[in-house]
């Protein structure tokens, strides 16, 4: 080759676009679309209400929010790392079992849980209805109750929802731990409590770190419990000031509160992890050594362990599933079955273009060379970060803006009215679940294309064929098993989903998650729980699968 044509090939790799590098630029404006939207729209409102909201309500929504992230990473940090640490460290009776049924709580969304609650404790309920039998109590007035709808409630519910992140990671980063750095803090003198606190805390730190994380902006996302304990949060207020002010410009300056604190949270935890960094020094590793318990040791730690297992699982799952066999005949509606369908169309075909949209981004960074698709890998993982109520003003209201021209311009072209197609179907459901739950799927992609020898694409592509091929006959039959793994993540994540749900489904279009919702809004747990069953029923096969996982 001259030095002209070497010239000439590297100038059309430099300048010119290959597919990977279009279609790695086309998913990442897809995914950070949203998120620009919810920013101009806030900055540039058709109304501005910001000076009337920072004077009301926003610091109320502030302040309950930071209340509300504050408890629930605390509560939820405390169990989940204790109980990490037990099952982790000490031999006791139901160790083995209670090791996976502490990640059952993932099953349940937190929403549920707080309806199960409420029906649990309120004045009719079992618990004050027993008490009244036991001391013959007539009225309220004669006895005092904790209020039950109240931000201690909330707390309580999330974070026995969403412990199991902590309690995974820190159970993986305790199990990881050297027996070598336990064994000097014990020849030092260091007790039981000294060992935790001075080598396993530490070490585990940057994991518990991350899950706290998790935990507070899964808590910042969530609508169906604050909203039925009546909580006024972030983004409760998104829905107030948009579904009731008719504002869209307040809803998203609220939205970018939110955002704000997001982002906040993501820099504060990576910092975190960035100061807190720790090695293996020891050339053999060895697994610390688990002490068996006896006695009253012994029932405390199965109590303990019990205790958060019962408050996330067997309480919520219990009511549920009693209301669900009292009221066997709500199976036989066929709105449960219209939601069930619907969510079985819009969550699969959700999970297949976001699991196929992250297997062509992390495989196009690879084989392109480029620089645009790696430095645009990071950036599509932004959506997870954003909750629900923020994608769907960046989604629904620029939508809308493009379905009514589009419907105008095929009108005036054709004479045809063919409606809101985009905001009118389940579409702009479908793409915020695609942008919501993206990362999920980027990252199982990612891991298991790491796993995949590149000696055996290069022996392909030395027999001819293309980079296409050599994914779908080389790679593919290699790494299907982690992608239908993500495949299912991503759908149950999308079963769950609710804030989304609401503002985005098009109007008499039920999912599961927005039926219980409504029906548990309306004191019907009975019509809502078979609906939430099906909810658990999902979610138990992601939790197996993730405990497999895990093993």
């Amino acid at each position: 080759m001259s030095l002209a044509d070497h010239t000439a090939r590297r100038l059309r790799l430099t300048v010119l676009p290959d597919p990977w590098s279009l279609g790695a630029a086309l998913i990442a404006a897809v995914v950070v679309a949203p998120i620009l939207a919810v920013l101009w729209i806030a900055l540039f409102p058709s109304e501005n209400i910001w000076p009337h909201l920072i004077s009301t309500t926003l610091p109320r929504y502030l302040r309950n929010t930071l209340v509300l992230m504050t408890g629930v990473g605390a509560l939820a940090c405390v169990a989940g790392t204790v109980t990490a640490w037990l099952v982790s460290r000490y031999e006791f009776p139901g160790r083995r079992w209670l090791e996976w049924l502490l990640l059952l709580p993932l099953a349940i969304p937190a929403y549920v849980g707080a309806y199960a609650l409420v029906d649990f404790l309120e004045y009719s309920g079992p618990v004050q209805t027993g008490l009244r039998q036991a001391f013959g109590w007539q009225t309220a007035r004669d006895y005092w109750f904790p209020e039950i709808r109240s931000m201690g409630a909330a707390i309580l519910v999330l974070a026995a929802a969403q412990y199991p992140y902590v309690y995974l990671l820190a159970r993986n980063a305790f199990r990881e731990q050297s027996a070598s750095a336990d064994e000097v803090a014990q020849s030092l003198g260091a007790g039981a409590w000294g060992r935790f606190c001075r080598v396993g805390l530490p070490l585990a730190r940057p994991a518990i770190a991350a899950g706290v994380a998790i935990v507070m902006m899964e808590s910042v996302n969530d609508f169906g419990t604050v909203d039925y304990f009546a909580v006024q949060t972030l983004t409760t207020g998104i829905f107030s000031v948009w579904l009731q002010s008719n504002n869209a410009g307040g809803a998203a300056q609220i939205a970018t509160t939110v955002l704000a604190l997001v982002i906040l949270l993501v820099l504060l935890e990576k910092a975190s992890r960035r100061r807190m960094r720790f090695f293996n020094l020891s050339i053999r590793h060895r697994p610390v050594a688990r002490v068996p318990l006896s006695g009253a040791a012994a029932v405390a730690a199965l109590l303990i362990c019990l205790l958060p297992f019962a408050l996330g699982f067997l309480l919520p799952g219990g009511v549920i599933l009693s209301h669900a066999l009292d009221h066997a005949r709500n199976w036989a509606d066929p709105a449960l079955w219209g939601a069930g369908l619907n969510t079985l169309m819009v969550g699969g075909l959700a999970a297949v273009l976001t699991v196929c949209g992250g297997l062509f981004l992390v495989y196009g960074v690879r084989v392109s060379g480029r620089a645009l698709p790696r430095r645009l890998l990071p950036v599509t993982t932004i959506g997870y970060a954003a909750p629900g109520a923020v994608l769907g003003i960046g989604i629904l209201i620029p939508l809308a803006a493009l379905d009514h021209r589009l419907a105008d311009t095929v009108a005036a072209v054709t004479g045809q009215e063919i409606g809101l197609v985009l905001t009118g179907s389940a579409f702009a459901l479908v793409l915020a679940y695609c942008v919501r739950f993206f990362a999920i799927a980027q990252g199982a992609a990612d891991a298991a294309l790491g796993r995949v020898s590149p000696n055996l694409a290069l022996a392909a592509r030395s027999l001819g064929r293309s980079q296409g091929q050599v994914l779908a006959e080389v790679h593919y039959p290699l790494i299907r098993g982690s992608l239908a793994s993500a495949l299912l993540l991503v759908f149950v994540d999308c079963v769950k989903e609710l804030p989304a749900t609401l503002l985005l489904r098009p109007f008499n279009y039920e999912t599961l998650a927005t039926r219980v919702h409504e029906q548990a809004s309306l004191e019907n747990l009975g019509g809502a729980a078979p609906a939430a069953v099906l909810v658990i029923g999902v979610g138990l096969a992601a939790v197996g699968l993730l405990a497999h996982a895990n093993r």
